[in-house]
C-alpha cells in the first residue's frame, strides 16, 4: 500500500502537466475591448428587440368586447447598459431603465358601436439581466453554452383617442396590463435565440482547423473553457501548424507558455517557440524546403565563380565543360525559432549541392557543402494575418568530406551569402507573404499593433475595430429555420385569466 501511494506521488506531476497542455497561442481581451464589444452590441440587442413579436390580444368586460393586434415596436431607448466580465466563465449584460415605445391596432365593439384605430404605448423601467456563460465544445469553439435571462416592466402607458375614448379608458386597466405580460414575456426568448442562435453563428466564423495553403495546415482549436477574470478574458489556443499529408501529426509541444500581463490595450495575442516552431516543421514534412536553381536562374557571377572553383574537377569532365550548372538547396532538419527580448531569430541547416547537367546525360556532382544560416524574423500583423519577415544575419558553409575542402569553399562564403540575399530570401518571403489569420471572428479587425518580444514568446498588443457590424455577418451566415423550427417559434395564444394579467 504505501508503495502504491509513493508511485501515485512520483507519477502526479506528470498527470498535472498533461491535463494542462501549454498553449502555442493565447487571446487576452481586457474590458476596454468589452467596452467596443458592448457598443457594437447594444445595437445588435436593439435591432432584436425591435423584431419582437407580440400575439394578439382580445377579451371582453360585459358588454364590451375588444381586440388588440398588429403589435410593433417603434422606438427603443437604452441609455443605462453593461457588459461585465463575471468569473469564472460569463459574461454579464445589464439593462436598466429602459424605455419601449409600442403601436398597435384596437378594435372595439360595444353594443352596435364599433371603433377601429391605433394606439401608442409605452413601457418604462425596462429591466433586463443576462448571464451568457462561455464554453469550449467538442469541435473546441468558443461557444455561448447557455444563458439565463430576466426581464421585467416597471410600468406601461398608453394614449387612446377618438369617440370612444372614455370607454378605452375604462379598459386600459384590461389592455395595458396585458400587453405589458406579453411585451415582458417576449423579451427573454427573444435574445435567447439571438444569443445561443445567433451570436453563436458569428463564433462559428473564427477559424479552428483550417488550411493555410497547399502545403500546410493550422489547429485553432481551445484547449480548454475560457478563464474570465473581473477584467480580463484569456483564451488558450492549441496553436500547432500540421502538414496537409499527415494531418493527423502531433509536435509535442516543450516551449514556454506565453504568459500576458498587459491590459493597456483592447486585445493581446500572444505566440510561443512553439507555434512557429511547428510551422516550420510541418513545412520540412511536407518536403518545400527545397530550392532548385539551374541554368538561367543561377546568377552570372556567381556561376563565373563556381566555374573558376571547381575548374580542374570540369576540365575532366570534358567535353561537358559548357553544361548547365544546378544549385540545390535543401533544409536537412525543421529550422528552430528563438524568441528574445532582443528580437526573434531561426535557425537552419541546409545542403547545398552544385551539380552540372550535361544534355542527355545524368547530372554530375560537383560538390556537396554543408550550410548553417541565422535568419532574423520581423513579425506584424496586417489586418487579421501574421505575417513573418525574414532576412540574412548569418551564414557559414564547410564541406562534409574534409577540412581541407572546407577551407577551399571559404572563397564561396561571400557570392552564397549574396545569393542567398538576392535570389533565396526573396522566393522564402513570398511564400511567407500570406501569413495566417489570427482567431477573430470575421467583420472584427485589430488596429494600433505594437508587437513585444519576450523570453520564450512574443505578443502583438493591439485595438479592435468592426469593419462589419455583427447584424450583416449573422445575417450572412444565419441558420435557415426548418419547418420544425419555424412552427414552434409562433407565439402561443395569450391567456386572459386575470390573474396572469
Amino acid at each position: 500500500m504505501a508503495a502504491g501511494g509513493c508511485l501515485l506521488l512520483l507519477l502526479l506531476p506528470s498527470l498535472v502537466t498533461a491535463s494542462h497542455s501549454a498553449p502555442g497561442c493565447k487571446i487576452r481581451i481586457t474590458s476596454k475591448g468589452l467596452d467596443l464589444v458592448k457598443q457594437e452590441g447594444l445595437r445588435f440587442v436593439e435591432q432584436e428587440l425591435q423584431n419582437i413579436t407580440v400575439s394578439d390580444l382580445h377579451g371582453s368586460e360585459g358588454q364590451f368586447q375588444y381586440n388588440i393586434s398588429q403589435v410593433k415596436v417603434t422606438d427603443l431607448q437604452m441609455a443605462f447598459s453593461d457588459l461585465n466580465f463575471q468569473p469564472q466563465q460569463h459574461l454579464v449584460f445589464n439593462i436598466s431603465n429602459a424605455s419601449i415605445s409600442l403601436r398597435f391596432r384596437r378594435q372595439l365593439l360595444y353594443w352596435f358601436f364599433y371603433d377601429i384605430g391605433s394606439i401608442n404605448a409605452s413601457a418604462d423601467g425596462v429591466h433586463i439581466y443576462t448571464v451568457l456563460q462561455l464554453a469550449k465544445d467538442e469541435a473546441g469553439r468558443l461557444k455561448i453554452s447557455n444563458m439565463t435571462c430576466n426581464a421585467s416592466i416597471a410600468r406601461m402607458h398608453a394614449g387612446f383617442s377618438g369617440t370612444l375614448r372614455k370607454v378605452y379608458e375604462f379598459l386600459s386597466t384590461f389592455i395595458v396590463t396585458g400587453m405589458r405580460f406579453l411585451l415582458s414575456q417576449q423579451i427573454c426568448p427573444s435574445l435567447e435565440h439571438a444569443s445561443l442562435v445567433l451570436l453563436n453563428s458569428l463564433l462559428d466564423t473564427v477559424p479552428v482547423r483550417n488550411y493555410v495553403d497547399e502545403h500546410i495546415g493550422i489547429d485553432y482549436s481551445l484547449l480548454r473553457d475560457p478563464s474570465i477574470t473581473t477584467d480580463t478574458l484569456e483564451l488558450d489556443f492549441k496553436g500547432m501548424f500540421f502538414p496537409r499529408v499527415r494531418e493527423d501529426q502531433e509536435l509535442e509541444n516543450h516551449a514556454v507558455e506565453p504568459v500576458i500581463k498587459e491590459t493597456e490595450r483592447m486585445v493581446y495575442v500572444a505566440f510561443s517557440e512553439y507555434f512557429f516552431d511547428s510551422a516550420m516543421h510541418s513545412y520540412f514534412q511536407a518536403g518545400v524546403l527545397t530550392i532548385e536553381l539551374q541554368g538561367e536562374k543561377v546568377p552570372k557571377d556567381l556561376e563565373v565563380l563556381l566555374r573558376a572553383t571547381f575548374f580542374g574537377t570540369i576540365f575532366m569532365l570534358s567535353p561537358s565543360v559548357d553544361a548547365p550548372l544546378r544549385l540545390v538547396l535543401q533544409v536537412s532538419a525543421p529550422p528552430r525559432c528563438t524568441i528574445k527580448p532582443s528580437g526573434t531569430s531561426v535557425s537552419v541547416s541546409a545542403f547545398l549541392n552544385i551539380s552540372l547537367v550535361p544534355p542527355d546525360r545524368p547530372p554530375v556532382q560537383l560538390s556537396s557543402m554543408a550550410m548553417e544560416t541565422k535568419l532574423s524574423a520581423k513579425v506584424f500583423l496586417q489586418g487579421k494575418a501574421l505575417r513573418v519577415q525574414l532576412d540574412l544575419r548569418r551564414f557559414r558553409i564547410y564541406s562534409k568530406q574534409s577540412a581541407l575542402e572546407s577551407l577551399a569553399l571559404f572563397s564561396l562564403q561571400a557570392p552564397l551569402k549574396t545569393l542567398l540575399q538576392l535570389t533565396i530570401m526573396p522566393i522564402i518571403n513570398e511564400r511567407t507573404k500570406k501569413g495566417v489569420q489570427i482567431p477573430l471572428p470575421e467583420g472584427m479587425d485589430f488596429t494600433r499593433e505594437v508587437v513585444t518580444n519576450h523570453a520564450g514568446f512574443l505578443t502583438v498588443g493591439a485595438d479592435l475595430h468592426f469593419s462589419k457590424g455583427l447584424r450583416e455577418v449573422i445575417e450572412k451566415y444565419r441558420p435557415v429555420p426548418t419547418a420544425a423550427a419555424y412552427s414552434s417559434s409562433q407565439p402561443a395564444e395569450p391567456s386572459l385569466d386575470p390573474s396572469l394579467l
